[in-house]
């Protein structure tokens, strides 16, 4: 049997121009796995035509791709799932879904699930399908999901937020036997790993992210940055994410108020879209920190991103839920100390060499004390971002997609 891998993904599958085309970074996921593996089978969900009408805020603010157009297009099999997060379309497809999962589970050698919700969550259902055919799999996570779901509970539009807490009860004895009969654990990050190792055969904390080698600051480009710091610069302050209730925005821009109050000269740049962006240009307004803050919302180049943390001083972020957001991974490896609510995850990130400060979650309070701190000591921020470029240098695409690989083909048997 040829070295084929089987991935069951929540990541959304579009129609562009005839053709199937997934977001950009998806994409990129493509080229990593087909070099370790001969074919890559990659199940994902269709999305449907009147949601995609609606510029839907999970949607907006993507760069597609045509799968067609890649490289390794050859070695990659699309597999599109329905769209099932009611109930009744969830109950309408499944046996049909089910079958599907079953003959791709036969014809692949190797197997990695993703599991997410309970309706609507093809993953998790591809691990029943394993389990009842005595098939190895692994399961692969980012986040806690039950523990996401409900610590947003309460911003949730009333419709999915009572189907929220009606199937919440049950998702985490759920996810916690699926994994337990799976034979391999990949756990984004240190939140996911401390919550799910114990019910894991062999559980490893790996990351999934999209940075080169070359995206690493150069020498030269860090000591300016740190002798910029040093003579004494306006503090500049950004983050990258989408404006949504799990990323914290609104204690963002009230951090920054504080600082604001506080007399410290900053700039501060937010890169990302969401459902809150309009909240937030309203309350920056309120706060009266519009000349300091710039709410740029999507930026589509991925080099002026990078380009914009790798001139920053303070990457601020103010995560709500267990999660592994890429972009503090982007941040270091831009040389940018990382400054938020503390959680297993960013600790992880920089447990080794540093670079990052952390406070309590929620207390942004103490979170603009701390970058006013930061701002009045600028020696020891140099020395953070130092220690932030040295953190970076363990996080490349390359890397972590071969060890991923290599685990599967060392436990999926």
């Amino acid at each position: 049997m040829k070295e084929k891998l089987l991935l069951v993904n929540p990541v959304i599958l579009r129609e562009l121009n005839g053709q199937f085309g997934l977001d950009d970074q998806t994409c990129q996921d493509f080229t990593r796995w087909t070099e370790n593996f001969d074919q890559v089978v990659f199940a994902c969900i269709t999305l449907p035509e009147h949601i995609l009408n609606k510029s839907d805020a999970s949607t907006a603010g993507t760069n597609w791709q045509a799968i067609a157009d890649l490289p390794c297009a050859h070695k990659v099999e699309l597999i599109p799932l329905p769209w099932a997060y009611t109930m009744q379309n969830f109950v309408r497809t499944y046996a049909a879904t089910r079958k599907l999962l079953k003959e791709k589970i036969e014809e692949c050698k190797y197997l990695c699930f993703n599991i997410w919700g309970l309706i609507g969550g093809w993953g998790a259902i591809a691990c029943l399908e394993a389990i009842k055919q005595g098939r190895p799999y692994a399961v692969w996570t980012d986040a806690v999901e039950y523990e996401v779901i409900h610590r947003t509970l309460s911003s949730l539009p009333w419709k999915r937020r009572i189907k929220e807490f009606l199937t919440l009860p049950l998702l985490k004895p759920y996810h916690q036997y699926l994994i337990s009969k799976s034979e391999l654990g990949l756990f984004q990050g240190q939140d996911c790993y401390l919550e799910f190792s114990p019910f894991s055969k062999h559980p490893y904390c790996v990351y999934n992210i999209h940075t080169q080698k070359s995206d690493q600051i150069d020498i030269s480009s860090l000591n300016r940055k740190i002798d910029s710091l040093l003579s004494g610069s306006t503090l500049q302050i950004c983050y990258a994410g989408r404006a949504a209730e799990m990323k914290g925005p609104l204690d963002w821009l009230r951090s920054l108020h504080h600082i604001h109050t506080l007399g410290i000269n900053f700039q501060a740049t937010w890169m990302g879209y969401g459902p809150l962006l309009s909240k937030m240009k309203s309350l920056a307004k309120d706060l009266g920190i519009c000349d300091r803050v710039n709410l740029v919302g999507f930026v589509s180049d991925r080099h002026q991103l990078l380009q914009t943390i790798r001139e920053s001083h303070i990457f601020l972020f103010c995560h709500k839920t267990p999660e592994s957001p890429r972009c503090l991974v982007e941040s270091l490896v831009s040389g940018c100390p990382i400054v938020g609510y503390s959680s297993a995850y960013p600790l992880g990130l920089v447990s080794e060499d540093g670079g990052g400060v952390f406070v309590p979650m929620n207390n942004w309070q103490q979170l603009a004390e701390q970058v006013v701190e930061l701002n009045a000591d600028r020696n020891r921020l140099s020395e953070l971002t130092r220690c932030a470029a040295l953190s970076g240098r363990h996080f490349d695409e390359e890397t972590v997609f071969q060890r991923r690989s290599q685990l599967i083909k060392q436990y999926i048997k």
